[in-house]
């Protein structure tokens, strides 16, 4: 994973966005970033990578995204993968290098993002989040743009682009994950992305070769899309979503053993401090001098707070696993019900 260094790389991108010009920024007064903007050309660059990597080595493929800032939107028009972590040649260096040389054969080299493949919404990680504050801090219109590889295979193409809400940052720059700061901050799993629209644009010319291609598509190849072999991917997500499930049991053992020896110490200490009491009472009343006055936080030490940061995360992906098994089953539902009405009809053909 290429997580390491990407709080380095982002420095690096800001220092070089402001020496090669800046794209236009969207001021303070106006709204942000409304939707993104992407060229066909970068789409299928992000698909052919990330099935690359999911099919020969099972990784996650991740890249940058090159563009540009107009009014409202974020025009994304090229992009290049990281290198391997495997790889001899330095990262930073090499992406830095990517930059300047698509800058001399006039090719938008403004840094605006970067994008990664999931494995059927796995893709929400304490890595991810870090990684996306290190970007949006350094590129304010920054996104990160997921692509589904195994929902895509399925015929669901999913592209989305995810930007950090003003909570999360404001959670990542105060650095405290215990429950009275997420209280105060009202964060929670579903409140730490905001989705941004994504529009796939490409030139008239491409749209008439598509449409032509389309026409010459034989007709059987369209009984693909019937495909009710979906068993494989849902048992995938039953997994995935049993596994998070233990984990966030875990987290609330570990979370429920904290009060209880939270509620433990606080009896230890009213039992001490009423001891105390009596003692001082009975050298009163013999006329001695009463004990002397101890810190009761340095003898009972305050307890360190589970970080509750990584609980919301597996919360998060528990709801994001939830939501596409719900749809996976509808889909599988509806063909179902399709191919069963198909089947009668013939049947009833040869019947007749």
């Amino acid at each position: 994973m290429l997580f390491a260094f990407l709080s380095r790389f982002c420095n690096s991108i800001k220092m070089a966005n402001r020496a090669g010009g800046s794209a236009r920024r969207v001021p303070e007064t106006e709204a942000a970033i409304t939707y993104v903007q992407c060229d066909g050309l970068a789409v299928m660059k992000i698909v052919k990578h990330c099935h690359e990597e999911s099919c020969s080595n099972m990784e996650v493929a991740q890249g940058a995204l090159l563009g540009l800032v107009v009014e409202n939107r974020l025009e994304i028009t090229n992009c290049f993968p990281f290198p391997k972590h495997d790889d001899t040649m330095d990262e930073e260096e090499y992406q830095l290098d990517m930059m300047r040389r698509l800058r001399r054969v006039n090719v938008d080299h403004f840094h605006v993002g970067w994008y990664q493949s999931a494995d059927v919404g796995n893709f929400l990680s304490q890595s991810l989040l870090e990684s996306q504050y290190h970007y949006q801090t350094s590129i304010e219109e920054s996104v990160v743009v997921i692509y589904d590889t195994k929902k895509s295979a399925r015929g669901f193409l999913t592209l989305k682009a995810y930007r950090l809400t003003p909570q999360a940052i404001a959670m990542y720059k105060e650095g405290d994950y215990t429950p009275e700061a997420l209280r105060n901050l009202k964060i929670g799993y579903e409140s730490l992305f905001i989705e941004v629209p994504i529009v796939i644009r490409n030139s008239p010319l491409t749209n008439i070769m598509m449409s032509e291609l389309q026409e010459m598509i034989p007709d059987e190849e369209g009984s693909k899309f019937l495909d009710l072999g979906t068993a494989s991917v849902l048992e995938g997500q039953l997994r995935s979503l049993m596994e998070r499930v233990d984990e966030l049991n875990q987290e609330a053992i570990k979370f429920n053993r904290y009060q209880q020896l939270v509620v433990r110490q606080q009896q230890d200490k009213h039992r001490w401090m009423v001891k105390r009491a009596q003692e001082n009472a009975a050298r009163a009343s013999k006329d001695e001098p009463p004990l002397p006055e101890e810190d009761v936080n340095k003898l009972f030490k305050p307890l360190p707070v589970p970080p509750r940061l990584n609980p919301m995360i597996v919360a998060g992906q528990i709801n994001t696993y939830s939501q596409h098994i719900s749809q996976f089953c509808s889909q599988s539902l509806a063909k179902l019900y399709l191919t069963q009405a198909l089947q009668n009809a013939k049947e009833a053909k040869q019947t007749n």
